[in-house]
């Protein structure tokens, strides 16, 4: 472990004025993911400045019936909030599929919108990574990618967002808070996380010390649901995921909102298929329709084509019985 300064902040001025202290400081809250990257050398920010004292640790209803999500609230205490669980249940099973109790426990919700990849060759300073040592390469590609990318991949980065919450909140049309040095401003959760393209180290749009104070949602719009498919029944990242929010009225999609993760370098927000499904008839012909035409711009890798029937799958069955449920 290299030496860092910690400084804990009380109030989020504090808070920026000691990240505008250095170039490389980083934000702290859960550390779940940036102390673990500490350890392995992949991350050796000299600063960090400690938020877990700011007061963004609740969660509100908000006047128009969404609700308000503080940047620092736990994993644990949203997956249980009963707001969350009645009118939000894909998000609420999405953070219950993520990680371990005592995880869920220390994790927060700006914090797992920030974790970084898994991909085996990042988190390794053995070998070249262009996420981590841009122009050194992508030894993903021909190696090791079983678990990575086949949606919205470049040359230079196949690697895979590892959140299963974002993917729920990309379904639910969520919209991230940021504080930094020019002020607050508003980014929806879909144009959040970037695609690699040819500069995969920026994960987000984040812009130098700014902060994630708050992530909101909209009412909800229908019925919802998360599933996952993983190598083993717990604490494993997803091989592929499905977060849905689905409304049928007299048979026909009234709305819906579809996400994929494991797919893709962000959480995947399947325009196109919402586009076939609105005002067509909820049934599973209809779905699997709509969800192949989502993921006929797969381009998956040597090891990694069974991505797209597995996704397809979880994907028309989800649909599926939501339709049966509203």
């Amino acid at each position: 472990m290299k030496p860092f300064e910690h400084v804990r902040a009380e109030r989020t001025e504090q808070a920026l004025a000691a990240h505008a202290r250095h170039p490389r400081a980083q934000y702290l809250a859960g550390g779940t993911n940036l102390v673990d990257l500490m350890k392995l050398g992949v991350a050796d920010s000299p600063l960090l400045v400690d938020i877990g004292r700011l007061p963004l640790d609740t969660v509100t209803e908000t006047s128009g019936g969404g609700l308000g999500i503080g940047a620092t609230v736990r994993n644990s205490d949203l997956a249980a909030h009963p707001l969350v669980r009645t009118r939000y249940p894909v998000l609420s099973q999405a953070l219950l599929s993520g990680a371990s109790p005592q995880l869920r426990n220390a994790a927060t919700t700006g914090g797992n919108l920030l974790q970084r990849t898994r991909c085996p060759y990042f988190q390794d300073v053995s070998h070249p990574c262009n996420k981590r040592e841009p122009g050194t390469g992508c030894p993903a590609r021909d190696g090791v990618h079983r678990d990575l990318a086949v949606l919205g991949h470049s040359a230079h980065c196949v690697a895979t967002h590892p959140s299963d919450m974002a993917v729920a909140l990309a379904a639910l049309d969520a919209r991230v808070r940021l504080l930094g040095p020019d002020g607050a401003r508003e980014v929806p959760l879909t144009d959040f996380h970037r695609l690699p393209g040819d500069r995969p180290e920026q994960d987000t749009v984040l812009r130098p010390g700014e902060l994630v104070t708050e992530v909101t949602l909209p009412p909800a719009a229908g019925t919802s649901a998360y599933r996952k498919a993983r190598d083993r029944a717990s604490y494993a990242f997803a091989l592929a995921s499905v977060a849905a929010v689905l409304d049928v009225a007299e048979g026909r999609v009234r709305h819906v909102a579809l996400a994929f993760g494991g797919l893709a370098h962000r959480p995947w927000r399947a325009r196109a298929a919402e586009e076939a499904l609105r005002g067509a008839p909820a049934d599973e012909e209809t779905f699997t329709w709509a969800v192949d035409a989502e993921l006929a711009a797969a381009r998956p890798l040597r090891d990694n084509g069974f991505k797209v029937p597995l996704a397809r799958g979880i994907a028309v069955r989800v649909l599926t019985d939501l339709a049966a449920t509203t």
